[in-house]
């Protein structure tokens, strides 16, 4: 019986422990004279120390290849993605194409064989070609690209911030989709290139009209759009730095709140709004590590 109780008073001794650091990091009152010890300069060190850890950690361990390319990118991801896109637009989804699927494996095949990203080949093959080549005779046709994205949802959605990529996605001609990614070397760069080829069948009516609709390359994106591209390409490392982030700036705020019961020496000087100055900062960081880690591609 004492042996318990003995175990007992050391768990309850433990938390109190815990609780009491916790509460001098986090919470802005006398006993840490109103400035928690998560945003003093050894707070803050740690805070960078452990985003930098998580992310060495998580790049050294996760690569999906020998090329370090983290793509986790599918036709399937892809094509739930595009018709999503076209269903939130009141527009019908797609449906897998297997000839349009292999004339975009043959389109991405030719770019990484003859070293160039875009929709013509450097002997002016075009992407119609592939769709001949793979037997699908089409009526309408379209094709985007995109190069180094790592998820599904960040490549439609820059395709949907951009303009022509958009049109395309959306466009109410095409019936069938076909899509291709692939991982290989590219200008001595290790690279994701993606292919989505567009179209619908042959007409049966004599005379008809074929179109034909490319999007534009190096297309820019506004900054909200990157943005919002980047916080969809996030790992679980970053993820996790930006929740981290996030508490340290809760905590820097709480601590502008209570500025006024600084000691006095420290009200009369820059410290009186270090809560807001700390806030600032991890809030940038924040920005710095979505748009660095976001792995915003191109199209």
């Amino acid at each position: 019986m004492a042996q318990t109780k003995t175990v007992k008073h050391r768990i309850t001794t433990m938390k109190a422990r815990v609780h009491k650091r916790v509460r001098l990091a986090v919470v802005p009152h006398r006993a840490n004279q109103y400035r928690p010890h998560a945003i003093r300069r050894y707070g803050i060190v740690a805070i960078l120390v452990a985003i930098i850890a998580l992310q060495t950690l998580y790049n050294g361990v996760s690569h999906s290849n020998v090329l370090g390319v983290e793509a986790q990118i599918t036709p399937s991801g892809l094509l739930a993605a595009t018709n999503q896109a076209r269903i939130d637009q009141h527009e019908k989804p797609l449906t897998i194409n297997s000839e349009l699927n292999k004339a975009a494996e043959l389109k991405v095949k030719n770019m990484f064989d003859r070293q160039y990203w875009a929709h013509d080949a450097p002997d002016g093959t075009t992407p119609w070609h592939w769709f001949s080549v793979a037997g699908y005779n089409y009526q309408s046709a379209g094709e985007n690209l995109a190069k180094d994205f790592t998820t599904d949802s960040s490549t439609v959605a820059a395709w949907m911030a951009s303009p022509s990529h958009r049109a395309n996605i959306l466009n109410t001609s095409y019936q069938d989709v076909g899509f291709a990614v692939m991982d290989s070397t590219l200008d001595g760069q290790p690279t994701t290139l993606i292919v989505a080829l567009y179209g619908s069948p042959e007409a049966a009516v004599q005379g008809a009209t074929v179109s034909r609709d490319v999007s534009d390359i190096n297309e820019p994106m506004s900054l909200m759009s990157r943005l919002g591209v980047g916080l969809q390409s996030m790992t679980p490392a970053t993820v996790s730095s930006l929740v981290v982030l996030l508490v340290a700036t809760i905590v820097a705020l709480s601590a502008h709140i209570y500025r006024k019961k600084l000691p006095v020496h420290l009200r009369r000087s820059w410290y009186r709004h270090h809560g807001i100055y700390k806030a600032i900062g991890f809030t940038s960081f924040a920005l710095v590590i979505i748009f660095a880690y976001g792995s915003i591609g191109q199209i």
